[in-house]
């Protein structure tokens, strides 16, 4: 598939590439971006190539991770927010990811740049579930996802391999009746 681009009121979300290379180097320098995702710590120029170079492009090329830059517009070669990606874990069940710069945190612009991104992906990509998952005690990560609507389903235990270390997770999910969309297959919830 080809790299779409997304926007929303404040937002433009696109594919990062070579241009994007030193900002995403300087931005994943930050020490709770490398606590709390998976990236290589230390994150060297060289990660960040692979990334825009060949990770974010073969995605898109075999469908099996979207990447999205988060960007404010509004400036003259956009600044970034962020970096938000939907991994295709099965059929019709694509994960969440994301992280915040520093200077960018707390004003809603991951939560709105997930929603848009689940939006995409359920009317776009026949998925039927976004999966969130966070290390637990990553309250910034909950954050947004109980923002955006995911309901938190608990707690998986060693269910996050973070640089070697096993560690809890807590897990939520976005269906589409939670955006007022259909789903591709029927779903019957459980009755209690």
């Amino acid at each position: 598939m080809e790299p779409v681009t997304l926007t929303t009121d404040r937002l433009l979300l696109r594919a990062v590439g070579p241009r994007d290379t030193d900002v995403v180097y300087s931005a994943a320098q930050d020490p709770e971006i490398q606590r709390w995702t998976t990236i290589p710590s230390p994150y060297l120029l060289e990660h960040a190539q692979s990334f825009t170079e060949q990770l974010v492009p073969e995605g898109w090329e075999n469908g099996s991770m979207f990447t999205f830059g988060v960007f404010l517009p509004e400036l003259p070669e956009g600044e970034l927010v962020g970096m938000l990606a939907i991994t295709m874990r099965s059929l019709g069940v694509g994960e969440v990811g994301f992280w915040a710069t520093k200077e960018h945190r707390g004003n809603g612009y991951i939560t709105e740049a997930t929603v848009a991104v689940s939006r995409w992906a359920f009317t776009r990509l026949s998925v039927d579930r976004v999966e969130w998952r966070a290390e637990v005690g990553n309250k910034g990560s909950r954050a947004v996802a109980e923002h955006a609507g995911f309901t938190i389903e608990g707690t998986l235990r060693s269910a996050i391999n973070n640089k070697g270390v096993r560690r809890d997770c807590w897990v939520g999910s976005l269906l589409p009746s939670d955006l007022g969309l259909p789903s591709t297959a029927p779903y019957l919830p459980t009755q209690p």
